[in-house]
């Protein structure tokens, strides 16, 4: 359903088209970005001019391990962005039919039906293990559901009777409530495959960073189809300073807390009503294209959906001059 590290760029492109007389710049929330991001520090100019080494490689997988609750580094591969993930896993481990819990992240479906695969689209996860392989984000994008650590413990040995696979993509999980009960702690197991996205939590998309954990031997097959330096030197460099700092990932967890309670307050003010999300967006129902098209012309993106017309996302504003501009464009016509 949202496409938003592929359609990201294209849709300021296609805002500041369809509004032309927009303030600029725009408040992009359309996005499930970390307004905030992890600050950034000195790199040394070798991040830049050599070939990332192995031990580097093999350092982050380290940390990443210990970040995620992988017991082995064996169990970590680490990739430009979670997007190339995607669409490698139904190429390295063809399925003839996969079910996705849906609605979700488009990318998934559309990666696995190009590699061949029959794939279902299911409303309850009761109904995931029917398939060869089953896909579910967790928590989920647009609307927040979770499915407990319990739930896909049992899916994923009913996958593995079957010599299925079950994928499931924490994108959005890292500053969640628990980590949203981090599934690395179920690894190994034969059928799981997990995701987890760095740039995302961080606020640094750019820097395309993202994780597969699976049992070694899974793990392994993923290394090698990516090949060598498949990360660069800086992505290296600040994924092994960013991932230990418990510190700085539990005060972002808390204010953006406090920013989405903030964010919930403004949209019911505004007469809509707030169905899901996460720390990162918030996903609201009511008249959906309306204000899309209201807050576009005050030079705010949201996230609409073709598919659910009465849905809109939104994404946190990083600073106070962001929130007093959705603040203003939230506010009925001719009030304050």
């Amino acid at each position: 359903m949202t496409r938003d590290g592929l359609e990201h760029g294209g849709r300021l492109d296609a805002a500041r088209r369809r509004f032309p007389g927009a303030p600029e710049p725009f408040l992009d929330l359309s996005t499930g970005i970390n307004p905030v991001p992890w600050p950034l520090p000195p790199l040394p100019p070798t991040a830049f001019t050599r070939l990332p080494e192995p031990e580097a490689e093999a350092a982050l997988r380290a940390v990443a391990a210990a970040a995620y609750g992988a017991a082995d580094p064996a169990m970590v591969a680490a990739a430009p962005g979670t997007q190339l993930l995607i669409q490698l896993l139904p190429r390295l481990f063809p399925q003839p039919r996969l079910r996705v819990l849906g609605p979700t992240y488009a990318e998934h479906a559309a990666c696995w039906r190009a590699a061949g695969t029959v794939v279902e689209e299911v409303e309850e996860a009761a109904a995931l293990a029917g398939g060869g392989a089953a896909l579910l984000c967790n928590p989920n994008n647009p609307d927040g559901r979770r499915l407990p650590r319990a739930a896909l413990w049992a899916l994923a040995d009913r996958m593995a009777e079957r010599g299925g696979l079950l994928v499931v993509d924490e994108a959005f999980a890292d500053l969640e409530p628990g980590e949203a009960e981090p599934a690395a702690a179920l690894l190994p197991h034969p059928a799981l495959i997990l995701l987890r996205s760095f740039g995302k939590s961080y606020g640094l998309a750019g820097l395309r960073l993202g994780f597969a954990l699976a049992a070694p031997e899974r793990a392994m097959a993923i290394r090698a189809a990516l090949g060598p330096w498949a990360v660069s030197g800086p992505a290296l460099a600040i994924g092994r300073a960013a991932l230990p700092d418990a510190a700085w990932r539990r005060a972002a967890a808390a204010r953006l807390a406090g920013d989405a309670a903030r964010l919930d307050g403004l949209l019911e003010d505004a007469g809509l009503r707030v169905v899901g999300g996460t720390r990162l967006f918030r996903l609201a129902r009511g008249e959906a294209g309306a204000w899309h098209a209201r807050l576009g012309r005050a030079g705010i993106l949201t996230r609409a959906f073709a598919a659910r017309p009465d849905w809109l996302r939104f994404g946190l504003p990083g600073n106070e001059a962001g929130w007093a501009r959705l603040e203003a464009a939230l506010r009925p016509a001719g009030s304050g």
